[in-house]
């Protein structure tokens, strides 16, 4: 194959899954994107010193990277937890527009169809509580161990993507794995490869009926003790099934549908709010649920309005 010739075509291949490792390296959809926009144009400006000793899929890994690697030395991404203790404010608070915010993924972009290795997109390698727990590795060590345990790579095919020696690949890969393991969730040691279950979907449609039936105990029912509340971009979050429940239930009323979807591979439901007077429920966020042993342990819920990134209908109407 002439690479220089069709190297536009070639590249262009590999588009999605370079788009998830930045993801991981960034913590940022956002950013990712533009670092795949990056690479590609690093890539097309050096296209004939590539050489062909390493394949195009590894080379391009490799400019990508050390994009990323550049750009994570601004501040990790976070999620509210990270900033502050639990709280429940008196009066509602602005949201923090200077923060850095670990963003979510939209599925809709992770059809496996389209991934030559479907491993690379593992649910437990792109659920929200591993994309935190990356967050507070170094930049190299994070990419070592994306590489090594998420990707499969070997020490040397890895050593060559980060410039590192293989000792040096294999060291950084023993201090990462320590600190990963200390900042996931407690009952995540240990990760399984699904996606969400018939289980966890029965759970979320239970979760919309107790909301529809203003049901306060059967929320709670669903709901682990100490479930986990956050809405980024506001700073406080809610702590314990008492708070939460105490946050949630004031929107009882009618003022809310829901679309059951999937965000980061994890059961998710698409917040749609009817404004006061108004006719039409429009997307307001995105709920991104983790679920440990059949209850809610933890809600992210997305501000957004794009639907169309998400694959989500733009509105409804009342029935």
């Amino acid at each position: 194959m002439d690479v220089v010739d069709g190297f536009e075509e070639e590249a262009e291949r590999f588009r999605h899954e370079l788009r998830v490792h930045c993801y991981r390296m960034l913590g940022s959809f956002d950013d990712a994107e533009d670092a795949v926009q990056e690479t590609l144009l690093r890539a097309w400006r050096g296209r004939e010193s590539f050489e062909g000793r390493s394949s195009l899929r590894a080379w391009l890994y490799r400019i990508a990277t050390n994009v990323c690697i550049d750009d994570v030395r601004r501040p990790q991404r976070v999620l509210p937890y990270q900033l502050e203790p639990a709280s429940f404010p008196a009066t509602a608070l602005p949201p923090r527009e200077d923060v850095p915010w670990l963003q979510p993924f939209p599925d809709v972009l992770l059809d496996r169809s389209e991934e030559p290795d479907a491993t690379a997109i593992r649910r437990e390698t792109i659920e929200l509580a591993f994309l935190i727990a990356i967050q507070h590795l170094p930049p190299r060590q994070r990419a070592v161990l994306i590489f090594r345990d998420v990707l499969g790579w070997s020490a040397r095919e890895t050593a060559a993507a980060v410039d590192l020696s293989v000792p040096a690949v294999n060291s950084a890969l023993q201090r990462a794995r320590p600190v990963l393991r200390e900042h996931l969730p407690p009952h995540r040691s240990e990760w399984t490869a699904r996606d969400p279950s018939d289980d966890e979907r029965k759970l979320l449609a239970r979760y919309v009926t107790a909301w529809d039936n203003a049901d306060p105990e059967a929320l709670a029912a669903l709901m682990h003790e100490d479930v986990r509340l956050t809405m980024p971009p506001y700073p406080f979050w809610f702590q314990g099934r008492e708070d939460a429940l105490r946050s949630l239930t004031p929107n009882f009323g009618g003022r809310w549908r829901f679309h059951p979807t999937t965000v980061n591979r994890q059961p998710a439901l698409a917040a749609y709010l009817r404004p006061p007077g108004g006719s039409t429920y429009r997307l307001f966020a995105v709920d991104v649920f983790r679920i440990e042993h059949g209850r809610i342990a933890e809600i992210t819920a997305f501000e957004t309005t794009d639907h169309q990134l998400h694959g989500l209908p733009g509105c409804y109407l009342p029935i």
